[in-house]
C-alpha cells in the first residue's frame, strides 16, 4: 500500500487532470453528453494502452540500446524539468495541441499520457516495482477519465482561474520531482566514473 501511494503521487501530478480540463472543454465544445462520454472512454483506453505498454517494454528497449536506469533518470529528469518549465512559464502544455481527431489523439496521447507520465512511470518501476507502478498508472488514468467526465461540474466549481492555479501548483511539484530524478541519477553515475577499472 505504501509503495502504491508513493508511486501514485508523482503520476498524479504528471497526468495533471485538472490542468487538462480547459483543453478538453475546448476540444469537445459542441458535443452532446453521450458523444463527449464516448470521447472520454476512448481517451482513457488509449492512455492505458500506451502507459502499460511503455511500463512493460520501455526497460527492454533501453537495455537493447545500452542505456542504464541512471542514464534514463538524468535524461528523463531533464526532459521532465523542461516540460514543466514551459508549462509554468508559458501556460501552455508542451506537445498538447489539438489535432484533427479528439479521441485517442490528442486526448489519450499526449494529453493524458505524455512524456512526463511515461518518464515518471518507467522510473517508478525501478524504485517501487511493477505491481505498485501499474496500479498507480491505472488509478491515475481512470481518475483522469472521471475528472474529464465531470468537466462541466469541476469547471463551475473551480472556475478558469482555479483550474490554472491548480495546474501551476502541479507543475511546480512535478519540477521538484524532476530535480529529484536528476539528483538520484547523478548519484548513481558519478561513483561509476571514479570506480577503479576492472
Amino acid at each position: 500500500m505504501k509503495e502504491f501511494f508513493l508511486a501514485f503521487v508523482p503520476l498524479f501530478f504528471a497526468v495533471d487532470a485538472i490542468g487538462i480540463l480547459p483543453i478538453f472543454i475546448g476540444l469537445t465544445e459542441g458535443l452532446e453528453g453521450r458523444a463527449r462520454a464516448t470521447v472520454v472512454w476512448q481517451s482513457v483506453m488509449t492512455a492505458l494502452a500506451v502507459a502499460i505498454g511503455f511500463v512493460f517494454f520501455g526497460r527492454s528497449v533501453l537495455d537493447l540500446m545500452g542505456v542504464t536506469v541512471a542514464d534514463f533518470a538524468v535524461a528523463g529528469g531533464v526532459l521532465l524539468f523542461m516540460i514543466t518549465t514551459v508549462d509554468l512559464v508559458s501556460g501552455q502544455k508542451l506537445a498538447r495541441t489539438a489535432g484533427t481527431t479528439i479521441g485517442a489523439v490528442p486526448l489519450g496521447m499526449p494529453l493524458i499520457v505524455g512524456p512526463a507520465v511515461l518518464t515518471t512511470a518507467l522510473m517508478l518501476v525501478h524504485v517501487y516495482g511493477w505491481v505498485a507502478t501499474l496500479l498507480a498508472v491505472v488509478a491515475n488514468v481512470l481518475l483522469a477519465g472521471v475528472v474529464l467526465h465531470s468537466a462541466d461540474l469541476l469547471t463551475k466549481l473551480l472556475g478558469r482561474t482555479g483550474s490554472r492555479v491548480a495546474s501551476k501548483v502541479s507543475g511546480l511539484i512535478l519540477a521538484a520531482i524532476a530535480v529529484m530524478m536528476i539528483r538520484k541519477g547523478l548519484t548513481a553515475i558519478i561513483p561509476q566514473l571514479y570506480a577503479p577499472a576492472p
